[in-house]
């Protein structure tokens, strides 16, 4: 499961242990897609599905120590059982090099091939 994160995104982690984004298929709560990332008090990651929500649970000592650093991501995984395990990537999003749409990208992380913008 790989989650990209703007610059806001990742304080309000940091700073508040959670984050949460609303996906909308059409009217009505029964259309929303939820997923939230929080900040865990232990040493693993932790996935669950739910109520159309995903709540992934992440060390917090690997949030503190990446929000506020150059460090691009930070991944884990969790075991469902002896056969497989369900891997976490989550990155700091960058600007994109070549543009191909009108996107706000005001909020992302300067390229480390590009600076600032596209």
């Amino acid at each position: 499961m790989r989650f990209r994160l703007g610059r806001t995104e990742v304080a309000d982690l940091g700073t508040n242990g959670r984050i949460e984004e609303t996906v909308n298929f059409g009217p009505g709560d029964q259309n929303n897609f939820y997923y939230r990332l929080e900040r865990a008090d232990g040493d693993g990651f932790a996935g669950t599905f739910a109520g159309g929500r995903i709540t992934v649970s992440v060390p917090g000592i690997l949030i503190d120590d990446w929000a506020g650093s150059e460090e691009v991501s930070i991944e884990g995984a969790q075991i469902i059982d002896e056969r497989s395990q369900l891997k976490f990537l989550i990155e700091k999003d960058f600007v994109c090099l070549n543009a191909h749409n009108d996107e706000d990208q005001s909020d992302r992380y300067p390229h480390p091939k590009g600076g600032d913008a596209c």
